[in-house]
């Protein structure tokens, strides 16, 4: 395993069949990534994914187990959401390739993580709003749908490349999760407070100005001036209602 390569997770989430998560730790250890988190796994009586997993059996009991993605990814800086449903994240969707890329840079100074969701519906809404970009795999329109290892396995191999070829670019250590969604919580309860946001549906817009903060890949600092910005405004605000 490259050092760069032990900032990596990879999380699965509401996975249904124990086999699934078995094959992807194999997929995993192929490809030198070692950080297996799982959200709310399903039971696994017959030790399928032991079986699958055919060596990797140490990824697997270091696996560690979380009840929300939200919690599984608050340290990370980068969450990277796998999924073939483009829609309105197509602004911010790349295909592997150009994803690991722009991500082994990164890798020295920020854990990164890439979220699956489960094999029938991939991920939900709301776990899609937790992630900062968006990976798609290129698949032949007449039968799109990958095995969920498969799409482990594919996105793993463009890491190990990049990995094996990274001539050292430009990093720089970014916000976590955690401070990230501090952010997005101050943010709309101010676009509330002003006016901006629908209050019926704040989620709609909320998710697009995610996917904009998540396009630049905010540091601490960043974080810290658009909060400084949104307490100024909210002060403002408060003045203006008193006047």
């Amino acid at each position: 395993m490259t050092k760069a390569l032990g900032n990596v997770s990879i999380v699965l989430v509401d996975v249904r069949t124990p086999a699934n998560i078995g094959a992807a730790a194999r997929c995993m250890m192929n490809m030198g990534l070692s950080r297996l988190l799982l959200v709310r796994p399903p039971q696994d009586p017959h030790g399928d994914a032991g079986r699958l997993a055919a060596g990797a059996d140490t990824i697997l009991e270091q696996a560690r187990l979380f009840d929300s993605l939200r919690e599984a990814v608050a340290d990370q800086a980068l969450v990277l959401g796998a999924t073939r449903h483009a829609g309105r994240l197509r602004r911010n969707m790349q295909d592997p390739r150009a994803a690991a890329a722009r991500v082994i840079p990164l890798l020295a100074d920020n854990p990164v993580s890439v979220v699956f969701g489960n094999e029938v519906n991939g991920l939900e809404r709301a776990d899609l709003q937790l992630c900062h970009e968006f990976v798609a795999i290129p698949s032949s329109p007449a039968f799109p749908s990958l095995n969920l290892s498969h799409a482990v396995m594919v996105i793993a191999y463009e890491l190990f490349l990049a990995s094996r070829s990274d001539a050292g670019g430009i990093s720089a250590r970014l916000a976590a999760d955690e401070e990230l969604e501090r952010l997005y919580e101050h943010l709309q309860d101010t676009l509330q407070r002003i006016g901006f946001l629908d209050p019926d549906q704040p989620d709609r817009m909320m998710f697009s100005l995610r996917q904009l903060f998540g396009r630049a890949r905010l540091d601490s600092r960043d974080v810290k001036i658009l909060r400084g910005i949104l307490t100024a405004t909210d002060r403002a605000a408060n003045r203006g209602k008193q006047g």
